[in-house]
């Protein structure tokens, strides 16, 4: 008997490690798929004329993706600073703070923001946050804005991820021992010592990588942000632009006018980008959090 729960544990354990490795390889096989697809529109154009040219004119057979990559770390940068510290304070608050009863309201309503629909959040975007920027907010800034602009993504864009934020950092606090807490209480620290001193330090490498997740969850939303940015193939120059990120451009292409020359593969090439730009994040971001645990013990 001892033989056999021996070699099933063996087996299981080969039969886990095979799917894992599977798992990995999907990232390869992804990579080296879009890679394949949009290998002919480097036989045209050179890499650095791609990715730093802005003029986009797939009938003239010109492909420059600077406007749509701009338009995109626009949108996911000020969705990140709306929405990490709201996130942040507010987990804070329900873990440290919060009565039980107050937590048994607040967790069904984020399950069901992380539950709606981007396309939900792309009407209401459009419904109540593009004309509040074009008539209330615009007009002390510039001149004219017709609301579908940078900020307009940014903050649907930062009410999507708003749930997921909370819901990672309620977990990292949670799972703080409960004796760091009563240490610095004893010690005549305050609650809010307690947490900025303890709890935060402790549970800082979990924040940055809830935090890397949340990025790569923003870099690649479509529908919301394909109806509030106003899809204007410009590089925006403020928060009040109209934008077009890479996501809503093949969204909003795909399908269409592919039997111009090059226009299939120059649309993989962007979904390319997409893919090497997450993949960068977090590679990035581990080599951070491994030399933050290495040298500060966290």
């Amino acid at each position: 008997m001892t033989g056999i729960r021996i070699l099933k544990e063996k087996v299981a354990s080969g039969v886990m490690f095979i799917l894992t490795l599977i798992t990995m390889l999907l990232v390869v096989v992804m990579g080296i798929g879009l890679f394949i697809k949009s290998a002919p529109v480097f036989e045209s154009y050179s890499l650095p004329e791609l990715l730093f040219s802005s003029s986009w004119k797939p009938v003239k057979g010109e492909f420059g993706f600077f406007p749509f990559i701009m338009g995109t770390l626009w949108v996911t940068a000020f969705a990140v600073i709306i929405a990490v510290p709201v996130s942040l304070l507010t987990a804070i608050y329900l873990t440290e703070y919060a009565k039980p009863n107050v937590r048994k309201y607040v967790f069904p309503a984020l399950d069901i923001l992380a539950g709606l629909p981007s396309v939900i959040y792309g009407v209401w975007g459009s419904l109540l946050i593009v004309p509040l920027i074009a008539e209330k907010l615009a007009p002390h800034f510039v001149e004219f804005s017709t609301g579908y602009t940078v900020l307009a993504g940014a903050i649907v864009l930062g009410v999507m991820i708003l749930p997921l934020l909370v819901s990672l950092f309620i977990e990292l606090f949670t799972s703080a021992p409960e004796e760091l807490r009563e240490a610095s209480i004893s010690l005549g620290a305050t609650k809010w010592q307690t947490t900025k001193c303890v709890v935060l330090r402790k549970t800082l490498p979990g924040i940055i990588a809830a935090i890397v997740l949340a990025v790569s969850r923003a870099f690649g939303e479509t529908i919301a942000v394909l109806m509030v940015c106003g899809n204007l193939p410009e590089v925006p120059h403020s928060i009040f632009n109209a934008c077009y990120p890479l996501p809503a451009l093949i969204a909003n292409n795909y399908g269409d006018m592919l039997s111009l020359p090059l226009y299939d593969a120059a649309l993989m090439f962007a979904a390319l980008i997409l893919f090497v730009v997450v993949l960068l994040f977090n590679l990035v971001s581990r080599i951070v959090l491994y030399r933050m645990e290495r040298n500060y013990g966290l």
